[in-house]
């Protein structure tokens, strides 16, 4: 969605845009991660922007035409122990420092009035109110057709397999034996956001992952907010189907090479095992359906995004760590404004590639 993201912000600034896909388009971490708006427990370095991406999604239908399942009721971080809530209390003091106040801590009873069916073991929490949760798979189909309308050009199910640069020019060829060029390249490869990189002699850290979710039977409405856990791995939200969709952290099986994933189960138990924790009343339901999606993951785990730390007029944009999904529609805008104006309208320095490697000049650029 990141790509479709910018491909759309440069179309509307009247770029000529090609979009080069590898697969079908999304398929595999856009169309199939758990859609969480989440300004919640961000890493400081992102809080700007989910604050500012939080915006644009309570206004999405404005941008791509549809409001993307979008619905905003909130997401809690609940505590199980008082370790969990010192935690989560220490948090809200450094935010409370830093300027922001959308995260609250609560109390037990404040958590009960909330979420009625969650465990008494649970004593607490930390809730950010305006956040909420979307349809990755509508919100990828509603990037890309606008993208298409606004007139991108994408070419699917061919992958990249050499890049090169002559004077200011980009030479891009794939795997179908097709050249294109262009004076900009921007890198939205997801999981092998790396091996695109090395294409022009830039070594980023990345490493892939296979996040694990499941989704339930169908079942009477009980769940508002999206609730996720603070020190155990968990993500849980009802839809409004009453399908109750389980995730947070727990891995599949993934071979890079050829973009294959595995369920695996015996992980998946333990996902199942903590929603039984934490709601009781979950245990007999039924799971039917569950997947491995595929992540691409940094050190410090916050994107990639911006100019290239060794070569001029190629961006990246990856790396988004298994929470990219909220930021998709500001990451293409800010990419749009720096190509396009020079400065994006939020500051994007902390992201940059030259963080993982002293500034060097690129092969292509000699």
């Amino acid at each position: 969605m990141h790509g479709s993201s910018a491909a759309l912000h440069l179309a509307k600034k009247n770029l000529k845009v090609i979009l080069i896909d590898q697969g079908s388009g999304g398929r595999n971490s856009s169309k199939v991660n758990a859609g969480g708006l989440r300004q919640l427990n961000r890493l400081q370095p992102e809080i700007p922007l989910a604050v500012e991406a939080i915006k644009m999604w309570k206004n999405i239908k404005e941008l791509v035409g549809d409001d993307c399942g979008t619905a905003f009721d909130g997401q809690v971080c609940v505590a199980e122990n008082s370790m969990d809530l010192k935690k989560l209390h220490d948090r809200e003091i450094r935010l409370r420092e830093l300027g922001y106040r959308h995260e609250e801590l609560i109390d037990a009873h404040e958590l009960k009035k909330l979420i009625p069916s969650i465990s008494e073991r649970c004593i607490g929490g930390l809730i950010c109110r305006s956040d909420g949760f979307g349809s990755p798979f509508r919100s990828t189909f509603a990037f890309q057709n606008t993208a298409e309308k606004l007139g991108v050009y994408f070419r699917r199910n061919s992958g990249v397999n050499r890049i090169r640069k002559n004077d200011s020019i980009w030479y891009v060829t794939t795997d179908s034996g097709e050249n294109y060029q262009a004076p900009i390249v921007i890198n939205s490869a997801g999981a092998w956001g790396d091996q695109i990189a090395l294409m022009i002699g830039e070594e980023l850290p990345i490493s892939a992952e296979a996040p694990l979710m499941m989704v339930t039977a169908p079942i009477e409405f009980f769940l508002k907010p999206v609730v996720i856990g603070a020190s155990r791995k968990f993500s849980f939200k009802q839809a409004p189907n009453g399908t109750v969709l389980i995730g947070g952290g727990y891995r599949g099986k993934l071979n890079r090479a050829t973009g294959e994933t595995r369920v695996d189960f015996d992980q998946l138990r333990l996902s199942a095992q903590t929603v039984a924790d934490l709601f009781p009343h979950m245990k007999k339901v039924p799971i039917v359906r569950c997947w491995a999606g595929i992540e691409g993951l940094t050190p410090d785990r916050i994107p990639v995004l911006g100019e290239s730390g060794i070569a001029r007029g190629f961006y990246h944009s990856f790396g988004y760590s298994s929470h990219g999904y909220l930021l998709a529609p500001l990451t293409g805008r800010l990419l749009s404004e720096l190509i396009v104006d020079n400065k994006p309208s939020l500051s994007i320095e902390e992201f940059s590639a030259a963080r993982f490697n002293p500034p060097v000049q690129s092969p292509c650029d000699r």
